[in-house]
């Protein structure tokens, strides 16, 4: 098997690097590749190079990820998360190979408690998240065979993260206040990668699973909680915090305005995802514990 990444220096496409290799020949690419294209602001000749290299399957893990920044760069978002995308699928579909690509649960408005569904209404808040859903929309149309997965708070070791955020903070301030009414799942890109490489060597034998799923670890919490639980691993490890005991203090989200709108409720139902597959996805605090210990240690 021939596999094309995009994307292979971000989070999740390190770790694709990583799991992608035993299913076959993996040809992985960036922004500054040569002489293939990996420049998804280029869409057109990101294609050609799909069409050049003839790949069984094309994982797409590259986007413009900047939410607050997407509102006044909307055109920039738009080339990368839906014009890129649809260049893709065209070129999959010429190709005959399976494309997989990461949308987001920005696709939803975060109304009610109740995990997001794959079927269930979309309504995207912000120009990021209409940026994805229209990448969605283009791959479905394009007829290619296609592996869609909607996540939500993805972190890794590598690169910056919520909790190393949050750690730097502690370690400056008495006190901080974190937002406690956005509900979601941290998902680590070691998962999303595992999952991908699983369901890839599945969907190469098996047309039948093209479509959308949701992939996020198990459980929810909120970022407030998410916060605590890298303190209480912080204490226990004894990583030196200046955050008194009782100085995290919860906060709502007109609390904290930012240009982008963000979704209330970001929790997503993998059951589709579990059944289609035959996995167990791990609990969330398994993934982050996991993460923590390889930056610090324990």
């Amino acid at each position: 098997m021939k596999i094309l990444l995009l994307g292979k220096n971000g989070q999740v496409g390190w770790e694709l690097q990583r799991s992608l290799a035993p299913l076959g020949e993996l040809i992985a690419l960036d922004r500054a590749s040569n002489p293939y294209c990996g420049d998804l602001s280029r869409p057109a000749a990101v294609a050609q190079s799909v069409l050049e290299i003839k790949p069984d399957v094309v994982v797409n893990a590259a986007a413009y990820t900047a939410v607050d920044k997407a509102e006044s760069e909307a055109d920039s978002a738009r080339t990368v998360n839906a014009d890129a995308p649809a260049e893709l699928a065209r070129a999959a579909k010429l190709c005959g190979a399976w494309l997989l690509h990461y949308s987001t649960d920005y696709v939803f408005d975060g109304s009610g408690s109740v995990p997001w569904r794959e079927q269930d209404p979309v309504a995207p808040l912000n120009v990021y998240g209409r940026s994805k859903l229209a990448g969605e929309q283009a791959i479905r149309a394009s007829g290619c065979r296609h592996l869609i997965f909607r996540t939500s708070w993805v972190y890794a070791a590598r690169g910056q993260n919520f909790a190393k955020t949050m750690l730097r903070l502690a370690a400056e301030r008495e006190e901080l206040s974190v937002i406690a009414d956005q509900f979601g799942a941290p998902t680590g890109a070691e998962l999303l990668a595992d999952v991908s490489a699983h369901a890839l060597r599945h969907a190469v034998c098996h047309d039948d699973v093209s479509g959308v799923y949701h992939l996020t670890a198990g459980g929810a919490t909120s970022w407030f909680d998410y916060a605590a639980h890298v303190f209480a691993y912080a204490r226990q490890c004894g990583i030196p915090l200046k955050l008194t005991e009782t100085g995290l203090r919860p906060i709502s989200t007109e609390q904290y305005p930012t240009p982008a709108r963000r979704p209330l409720n970001s929790r997503l139902d993998t059951n589709k995802l579990r059944t289609a597959f035959g996995l167990a996805l791990p609990d969330w605090q398994s993934g982050v514990d996991r993460m923590l210990t390889e930056l610090y240690g324990r």
